[in-house]
């Protein structure tokens, strides 16, 4: 089972539900086998083969995912085949390998793109800024206060201070996202945080990147200063059990699923 970054040796189990959900077991292995240096000795020729591959593909579209420790949040680098921009969605806690993905690959990246503002998803914002100035941050309007108050992201809570460079744009529903070639419907669904944006991207399959809204067989917590489960299970049935069956859903945490298994499986937000 692939999780997180590159191929990797060794495996261990994690129980997660701190930030995003109501807590499932992960399983991720723990080293990149290509920087492992028995592996570099014994295969020298292999360590210069790229050793990230696709998570998604979907027409134009690749999708990669780095999986960012303590809360094993999912980073999304979104590329079209062939080209070398992308947006990085929802960078977590380890955005060294976010980099190191974006280097291996040779993305250009074009912005950085935040479902919410809690801070197991912006915490490699402020990195990545440092390593690209001119990169623009976006994120829902209703979110935007949370990149710099430690208490607002939730950060505080846990004796850390966690905050992100200030948006550049802020998302609307309705209003598309819109990045170079890359354009995105946008949907504004509160419940887990009170500005929280879901996006897709149009195709065969749909993209949905659905941050802590929708899970596999799950949703997001609604337990936060800001939360409302009526809210999210009201956003996940007008959003997006409206789209169709077979569209891919990115969650921000665990595994892919499509919306025709929620609509059948989701015990949370179940469809009658």
């Amino acid at each position: 089972m692939e999780s997180g970054y590159g191929k990797n040796i060794g495996i261990q189990a994690v129980f997660h539900g701190t930030l995003g959900d109501a807590g499932c077991w992960l399983f991720t292995r723990t080293k990149p086998i290509s920087r492992h240096p028995v592996f570099a000795l014994v295969f020298p020729w292999l360590t210069l083969m790229p050793t990230i591959t696709p998570l998604i593909q979907s027409g134009p579209f690749e999708v990669f995912r780095v999986v960012s420790r303590p809360f094993y949040e999912n980073t999304y680098l979104i590329r079209r085949v062939g080209e070398p921009a992308c947006l990085v969605i929802d960078p977590g806690f380890e955005p060294d390998a976010v980099t190191a993905a974006i280097d291996e690959l040779e993305l250009e990246p074009a912005a950085i793109v935040l479902t919410h503002g809690h801070s197991d998803h912006i915490a490699g914002v402020g990195p990545l800024r440092d390593r690209w100035p001119e990169l623009p941050v976006l994120i829902g309007h209703g979110d935007a206060e949370k990149l710099t108050d430690p208490v607002a992201n939730l950060s505080a809570g846990y004796g850390i201070s966690v905050t992100s460079p200030p948006a550049d744009s802020l998302l609307r529903g309705g209003e598309p996202l819109v990045v170079g070639a890359f354009r995105a419907e946008v949907a504004e669904i509160p419940g887990h945080s009170q500005g929280h944006v879901v996006f897709w991207f149009t195709g065969e399959p749909v993209l949905v990147f659905a941050g802590d809204v929708l899970f596999h067989e799950g949703v997001g917590r609604t337990d936060f200063p800001d939360g409302d489960f009526a809210a999210l299970a009201s956003g996940i049935i007008t959003h997006l059990y409206t789209l169709p069956d077979t569209a891919v859903v990115l969650p921000g945490h665990g595994e892919p699923t499509t919306i025709g298994h929620e609509k059948q499986h989701n015990p949370f937000v179940p469809l009658n």
